[in-house]
C-alpha cells in the first residue's frame, strides 16, 4: 500500500475526527496540527514497518444543513 485517505470532519463541539477509508483507523484531536500527529501516530501503529503506507491524504469533509 502506498497511500492511505483520511476522511476528516470538524466536530460541532469542536475538534477534528479523522476516519480512514478502508482499515479501521481513527483519531481525534482538538486542531489540525494535534490531528495530523494523531493520524501518524495511529498509522504507524496500526502497519508493520515493511507495509506502512508511504503517504496519508487527509480530506476534509464539510456538511451543510439545507
Amino acid at each position: 500500500m502506498t497511500d492511505i485517505h483520511f476522511m476528516v470532519e470538524v466536530e460541532p463541539d469542536g475538534g477534528y475526527t479523522a476516519r480512514a477509508v478502508g482499515p479501521s483507523i481513527f483519531s481525534e484531536a482538538n486542531n489540525m496540527d494535534q490531528l495530523r500527529r494523531a493520524v501518524r501516530e495511529a498509522v504507524c501503529c496500526h502497519f508493520e514497518e515493511n507495509v506502512k503506507p508511504l503517504r496519508i491524504h487527509l480530506h476534509v469533509v464539510s456538511s451543510e444543513l439545507a
